[in-house]
């Protein structure tokens, strides 16, 4: 039986107590939705890679990068015991480049496009005084990621890198990704209180 949205909203909440790592779950997953419905892909498989890909981050963190212990490795075997299909599966794994799984997918390449990016772009908003991503301008994101000490635990090769893979210039996705979760900001407590 394939998995749910709620099945998968049940075992993300279970596993991660960080509402921030929630928070950020929740964008990736806007974002993989928006591109899925661009690219006339499974909107709702997209969405639950994007909702799943660091349901483990908590439980099994990944300090010296194995490519099979720990995140996400062990949450990888966890989602496909409870029916996640493979190609999934994989998009997950290789959205952490350490694990040397290729990003041969739309799918895998999508999740590790968006991933550092949704970051990135929810801690431009959080240090504006509006703390919204209504009025983020893509210049101010693009000047804010060659600030080395903005954000830091952000890999700016990974952003660049994840356009790249898509064939996208960075700008452009920058764009896309930035309207995929304005109107969806509140969710992701941004915006005015």
């Amino acid at each position: 039986m394939p998995l749910t949205r709620p099945d998968a909203l049940a075992l993300m909440h279970e596993y991660t107590a960080s509402e921030a790592l929630r928070k950020h779950m929740y964008a990736v997953e806007l974002a993989m939705r928006a591109m899925a419905a661009r690219t006339s892909e499974d909107i709702e498989a997209w969405g639950l890679v994007g909702l799943l890909h660091d349901f483990d981050y908590e439980r099994f963190p990944n300090a010296a990068h194995s490519a099979t212990d720990e995140h996400p490795a062990e949450g990888v075997r966890i989602l496909t015991g409870l029916g996640l299909p493979e190609a999934s599966g994989r998009a997950i794994l290789g959205h952490a480049t350490y694990t040397g799984v290729a990003r041969d997918t739309p799918m895998a390449k999508g999740l590790f496009a968006v991933d550092e990016l949704c970051g990135f772009l929810v801690a431009c908003a959080l240090v504006r005084p509006s703390r919204s991503l209504i009025d983020l301008e893509v210049a101010s994101v693009r000047k804010k990621l060659k600030d080395k000490a903005f954000a830091r635990a952000v890999s700016r090769d990974d952003v660049v890198q994840g356009a790249a893979e898509l064939g996208a210039p960075l700008e452009e996705h920058i764009a896309f990704v930035l309207g995929a979760l304005r109107p969806h900001e509140r969710q992701l407590g941004l915006g005015a209180p």
